[in-house]
């Protein structure tokens, strides 16, 4: 009796630890916001990029990522370091920072390429979301090299570093459906969510 019951409740706290994890914060689409405001449907259009960008890097294999169409493309994992660029300079501008590239880029694995991309993204999505966020103050800054400065409002970070990066992203998609390692099953874009 005693067996038994220790083991029932060894087999419950397995069950509820299961359950109680956590996933990813782009395995899913966060809830939508309670109201329109420019700042949450920026924040909105980030998470769609991460979850896109969780799902389409999701389970890649060394195959994947070596993978290019024709010797003059980018292979997937240069798309990946571009990627991750991109999303960086969104983070930088979400946070009201001027821009500075991520020199390791090309040394990074791609566990820490992938969580590293998906951290700028959540760091953005929630810069975005605070209630004292005006869009109108965010500027995307580049620095040159002799320390001078160019400046951009933020619509220029959605036409540009927000769409460029969901651009490629749906080339890592494609890439690896040739490399033949297609989606997971039931990703839902429009839904936001992994359906079975």
């Amino acid at each position: 009796m005693k067996k038994t019951t220790i083991l029932t409740f060894l087999v419950g706290l397995i069950f509820i630890h299961s359950y109680s994890q956590e996933k990813p914060y782009f395995y899913q689409i966060p809830n939508t916001p309670e109201k329109y405001t420019a700042e949450n449907v920026a924040a909105r259009m980030v998470d769609g990029l991460g979850f896109r960008y969780y799902w389409a890097t999701e389970g890649l294999r060394t195959q994947d990522l070596a993978y290019e169409p024709n010797s003059e493309a980018r292979t997937t994992r240069f798309t990946l370091e571009h990627i991750f660029d991109l999303c960086n300079i969104v983070r930088f501008t979400t946070l009201n920072l001027p821009y500075q590239p991520d020199k390791e880029i090309s040394k990074y694995s791609f566990e820490d390429l992938r969580n590293k991309t998906l951290e700028n993204l959540k760091i953005a999505s929630e810069a975005l979301k605070k209630a004292d966020t005006d869009l109108s103050k965010n500027k995307m800054v580049f620095t040159r090299p002799d320390g001078t400065k160019t400046e951009y409002d933020f619509w220029y970070l959605i036409n540009g570093p927000i769409s460029d990066a969901l651009w490629h992203v749906g080339q890592v998609v494609s890439f690896r459906r040739s490399s033949g390692n297609p989606l997971p099953a039931g990703v839902s874009v429009l839904q936001g969510k992994k359906m079975n």
